[in-house]
């Protein structure tokens, strides 16, 4: 609780500093929203990452890992100045072909856009603006993997816009839910968390739409303050061809969803080459309780927690800032990360003190050019459970066009 206060303290003291300072615009742009643009005709862009990951261990010598992690094309068409399509094709791991994104826009008036497809899920920053030249360490940060489920895209429609008299974004989506019950049994778990049940489009089913929306706030100079939530209940496959005046059977189904509702908060400051980046999520689940019995194995009950919790803090400063005609950026920076998947439990679970973890990434970021750009950092990690910080030495590379 003492770290919470701590982080929520810092974030409040970031927004109180940034107040002074006169507003102005500040509207952070990712690859699909630079396609997104009044030129007719078609659209290229994409980005890319290759990574070598090395334990580092005074007892154990260990291999280590060296990965293609992806390669992404974006093609898009834009139809009109009001109508357009983006697509986002991924290579994971050099073997892997994902489609992230898909989706049909069209523009109703200068506030309005109407949107269609395969969508983001507009949750924090690194689901939407997860190219590797956006963000510093080597790999994105680990609550946007074990919390908000990034690359977490669904398929759905909505509508968005920038209303620029109260300098804000937003957008607000229906899509459909994770997968959180199909022929294999139960997906969600305490060490999984929800991150198997993204469907990502893939015949994709639902039971209960599920809603996602997001209010970005940039009319403070240097400053950017997002809001997130989505909500809903996960899907089951029990629900299929059930008879609705089963009254056995409904309840059978009933104990399979897990009822689930997100927040998220987020800031980034860029003051003179200081950068200072602040994400928490927290995520509360209901029907635990009875998701935990119906899904357990062995005569062992399931242990997912009722709620989970992840924010970090991050600081980095360029300090190439005050060196005249230099274009590239050094940034040193460093990240304290919490995420805890068992932050409350139900009473028939244990907290398990391996799923409370500390991560502290410090690091340095080259940018060449825009666009590209040399990584290398060290992460310390730590659960409850452990005694000592495990280390894993990562570098690597990455393009953004």
């Amino acid at each position: 609780m003492k770290k919470i206060v701590l982080f929520v303290s810092l974030l409040s003291a970031l927004t109180i500093f940034a107040q002074d300072i006169d507003s102005i615009k500040n509207i952070y742009t990712n690859s699909v929203e630079k396609m997104l643009n009044d030129k007719p005709g078609l659209g290229i862009g994409g980005y890319g990452e290759v990574h070598y990951n090395q334990p580092i261990n005074k007892h154990l010598k260990d291999l280590g890992i060296l990965d293609v992690h992806r390669m992404v094309m974006f093609l898009g068409y834009n139809f009109s100045n009001k109508t357009q399509f983006v697509s986002e094709i991924e290579f994971e791991y050099a073997k892997e072909l994902w489609v992230e994104q898909m989706f049909l826009q069209h523009k109703i008036n200068k506030y309005i856009n109407f949107r269609a497809g395969l969508l983001l899920i507009p949750m924090g920053i690194i689901n939407e603006y997860h190219e590797p030249t956006m963000f510093n360490g080597v790999e994105r940060p680990i609550i946007d993997n074990k919390i908000a489920p990034t690359t977490w895209r669904e398929i759905g429609f909505g509508f968005l816009g920038n209303i620029m008299r109260t300098k804000m974004k937003y957008q607000l989506y229906v899509v459909n839910g994770f997968n959180g019950y199909d022929a294999n049994g139960g997906v969600f778990s305490g060490s999984k968390s929800l991150r198997d049940g993204r469907q990502k489009g893939s015949k994709a089913y639902l039971s209960s739409p599920n809603c996602a929306g997001k209010l970005e706030f940039y009319g403070v100079k240097n400053l950017n303050i997002g809001v997130s939530g989505y909500f809903g209940k996960s899907q089951s496959r029990l629900y299929n061809n059930l008879h609705r005046d089963s009254t056995v059977l409904i309840q059978k189904a009933d104990s399979s969803v897990v009822n689930i509702s997100m927040i998220g908060t987020d800031i980034r400051c860029n003051i003179n080459g200081i950068k200072l980046t602040g994400q928490l999520y927290y995520t509360l689940l209901g029907n635990t309780e009875k998701y935990n019995v119906f899904t357990s194995k062995n005569g062992t009950n399931n242990d997912l927690g009722s709620s989970m919790i992840g924010y970090y803090a991050e600081i980095g400063y360029n300090v190439f800032q005050t060196v005249k005609n230099i274009k590239t950026e050094l940034t040193p920076f460093v990240r304290y990360e919490v995420y805890n998947t068992h932050h409350t439990v139900d009473k028939n679970i244990v907290k398990n003190d391996k799923y409370n973890n500390t991560i502290i990434t410090t690091g340095l970021t080259y940018t060449i050019i825009k666009g590209a750009v040399l990584k290398a950092d060290i992460q310390f990690h730590k659960s409850k459970a452990d005694r000592k910080y495990s280390k894993i030495f990562n570098t690597g590379f990455g393009i953004m066009f």
